[in-house]
């Protein structure tokens, strides 16, 4: 049944989270599952540097950079044939996928991914078609950018879902500002968390859970949290990578 799946995974030209783009990749198309990834013009995307190598982050390196299971990870996803020819956002066709993953990011070059309009008129055709749909720490806030065009209301208004906290984004922020200025702040002046809940139809639809600082690992999921509702699984950051990847995984293949 995997080989009939194929999984769409956008992404902006350059400042995705390595960890939320590589992880799924592996974990997927070592199950078999096709992957297809998309870029504004078509061109091999670039993760976050920073992340990558842990420069500027001083003396929380270890700490926040990805780990050297990510970096394995994305190095063999950047050598891979599917991300080193991407199609172009506007020639996407929701009929030719299972399903949507999309990674989140925190450097600014990830706007081009979340305010991209084709993107948000196309997400909502997976939702009304009760495709699989993933997302991970900022890319719930593409989710609540898409509109139903018969409610004109974010396509995650009904769901439950989880994203990028407010206490996370934060904490980052403050613990790296003194050198990297905004670095850790997509959007200056508010946060993920509090535009996701302003999408949907109360704020008791937004799942914190719990153990916010603890990552996940391929041998132990306990930290790592998901919210699961109906076609769509959500995440906060890249603590929780493989517990989305295989939960995601899991319903995509079992449910499909």
């Amino acid at each position: 049944m995997s080989k009939n799946i194929n999984i769409l995974i956008p992404l902006p030209s350059y400042g995705f989270d390595p960890t939320e783009a590589a992880i799924p990749w592996k974990i997927l198309t070592d199950n078999g599952i096709k992957i297809t990834f998309s870029t504004p013009k078509g061109n091999p995307a670039n993760g976050d540097e920073i992340m990558l190598t842990g420069k500027r982050l001083g003396i929380f390196k270890s700490l926040l950079k990805a780990r050297k299971d990510v970096v394995g990870a994305y190095k063999l996803m950047c050598q891979s044939q599917e991300f080193k020819q991407p199609i172009r956002y506007n020639v996407i066709d929701p009929s030719d996928y299972s399903g949507i993953f999309l990674p989140g990011g925190h450097d600014k070059g990830v706007k081009e991914y979340l305010e991209s309009s084709i993107l948000q008129n196309i997400i909502p055709v997976f939702f009304q078609n009760e495709k699989k749909i993933g997302a991970v720490c900022h890319a719930p806030l593409l989710l609540a950018r898409s509109k139903n065009q018969k409610t004109n209301r974010s396509v995650i208004y009904n769901y439950k879902t989880t994203a990028l906290l407010k206490i996370q984004e934060l904490s980052a922020y403050y613990l790296t500002k003194l050198w990297l200025k905004d670095y850790y702040l997509t959007y200056p002046g508010t946060n993920v968390e509090n535009e996701v809940k302003s999408a949907l139809i109360n704020s008791h639809n937004f799942i914190h859970g719990n153990r916010p600082f603890l990552r996940d690992s391929e041998n132990n999921s306990k930290p790592g949290f998901v919210v699961k509702d109906r076609n769509y699984i959500s995440a906060r950051w890249p603590g929780d990578i493989y517990t989305l990847s295989h939960g995601f995984l899991k319903m995509i293949t079992c449910e499909s």
